[in-house]
């Protein structure tokens, strides 16, 4: 077995393996929880566990705004990591571990104390994931034109922001690297604000919410045309989705009351409706029954919500800030200020990649 642990430690998830594999060993939570009728903090794995009703727990994160603020907390996080779940012996062990774009030298300092005072591992080596990614992408393809050119354009969607980053011959260029202050946190706080405003109050509930955005959002090639597909009633809305919540009794984890609701959308032909149709040609076009259809297949026993719009609507945010008020470029602008940061010759090959 490989004597390198490769360690992709993100302000959501920590993504562990041994150095070979293709795969990672383990997919965990970067976080702590404590469910309100418990006193004990839950780490990373256990955060996992069918059996633990996680409904409105408190949270601790040792990243905050994709920076570590919190390094204790960390080396609790890895402390576990290491020991009950890849169980290795640093003192033999050699680690790849993966930085945010831009770290600050005293968190790099920290990071180091951790690594070599704390867990005594033989030897570290730290890299942004850009270029981690541009040299999987080469060597995956050693005929590829991200071989031959060793030039690619890496976006990085993460937990507290989004990076688009050139990368050269496997180093990134740190002038052409540009910032969204926007990830998969804002994402599911968006999303938790439209479900609380139009179903039920899901504030305190980023566990829940984080399963609803990762199984039923999806980024919309054609919005004008989803929209109306969303304002159908009855069978005709494919983007209608059904979501459960837990109880605490029966089930501890939310799920999708039917599976195959999800994904009836991607089936969908492109023979649909063009988005200059105005909505009210599909209303009067719908049988007055499918609103009372629509009532008798919720479920008054269960807690659930369901789902239309706010399917690629959140996602979307990504290309839109403005709609969250954030006085930022979306993503498609990041890229095309990144690009034109690089030399003119670059232009070509970064936009192919």
């Amino acid at each position: 077995m490989s004597n390198v642990v490769v360690l992709d430690n993100g302000g959501g998830l920590m993504k562990a393996g041994m150095g070979g594999e293709r795969d990672p060993s383990c997919v965990v939570p970067n976080c702590t929880a404590r469910p309100p009728s418990s006193k004990k903090w839950l780490l990373a794995d256990q955060l996992l566990s069918p059996a633990e009703d996680l409904t409105s727990a408190t949270l601790r994160r040792p990243f905050d705004r994709g920076y570590l603020i919190n390094p204790d907390l960390q080396s609790t996080l890895w402390a576990h990591l290491f020991t009950n779940l890849l169980k290795i012996t640093p003192s033999s062990t050699s680690l790849l571990l993966t930085e945010p774009l831009f770290n600050l030298p005293s968190i790099q300092r920290s990071i180091d104390e951790i690594i070599f005072e704390e867990f005594n591992f033989k030897a570290l080596f730290v890299a942004d994931s850009p270029s981690l990614v541009h040299l999987y992408e080469a060597s995956r393809r050693p005929y590829g034109l991200v071989s031959k050119a060793q030039c690619s354009l890496v976006v990085d969607c993460g937990f507290s922001f989004t990076h688009t980053a050139p990368v050269f011959q496997n180093f990134t260029l740190n002038y052409g690297v540009k910032r969204l202050d926007l990830g998969g946190k804002a994402l599911t706080n968006y999303l938790k604000e439209l479900v609380s405003y139009r179903s039920v109050n899901v504030m305190d509930e980023s566990f829940i919410m984080d399963d609803v955005k990762e199984k039923l959002c999806f980024v919309s090639l054609d919005v004008p045309r989803d929209l109306q597909i969303a304002r159908k009633h009855g069978k005709d809305n494919v983007l209608r989705c059904t979501y459960v919540l837990p109880d605490g009794v029966t089930y501890t984890k939310g799920y999708l009351k039917d599976p195959d609701e999800s994904k009836r959308y991607f089936t969908l032909d492109d023979e649909v409706p063009s988005s200059h149709r105005g909505e009210n040609d599909y209303m009067e076009r719908q049988d007055p029954t499918d609103k009372n259809q629509d009532r008798r297949t919720v479920d008054l026993t269960k807690n659930e919500f369901c789902l239309t719009n706010e399917r690629f609507l959140v996602p979307e945010m990504i290309f839109r800030p403005a709609d969250l008020g954030m006085n930022q470029a979306g993503l498609a602008e990041c890229i095309v200020r990144s690009v034109n940061s690089c030399h003119p010759h670059l232009h070509p090959v970064l936009y192919e990649r």
